[in-house]
């Protein structure tokens, strides 16, 4: 009797730390995903536009959502990626200085932006 409780008890918790583990690798898919989002808003910077809204898609599949905003000496970046029935968020902000220092936009690219432009 006692073998049985020990293998059900033990086949219970063998499962939970199957689900667990499946979870945290479907959050890490879709967060990679986000950060592909990141990375073509970063390389997609150049040009007149003061907002940008873009769709990644690979395979009939949504891989990230990205909105990408320049603001007064700076840029913020929405990414949201997807993996299945999982969605992760990045917001990040760069500014000018920092930009132009990881050789992303050239210098006075953002200062042609301001309050009327948006």
């Amino acid at each position: 009797m006692r073998v049985i409780l020990i293998f059900t008890l033990f086949s219970i918790l063998a499962f939970f730390a199957h689900s667990q583990t499946k979870t945290e690798s479907d959050i890490e898919t879709a967060l990679v995903n986000a950060k592909k989002g990141v990375y073509w808003a970063l390389s997609n910077l150049q040009g007149k536009k003061t907002k940008i809204d873009k769709l990644i898609i690979n395979d009939d599949k949504l891989i990230s959502k990205v909105k990408v905003s320049k603001e007064i000496n700076g840029v913020k970046i929405e990414s949201t990626g997807y993996f299945q029935t999982n969605e992760v968020s990045i917001i990040l902000y760069k500014s000018g200085d920092s930009l132009i220092k990881d050789g992303y936009i050239k210098k006075g690219e953002l200062e042609l932006y301001n309050e009327e432009d948006q």
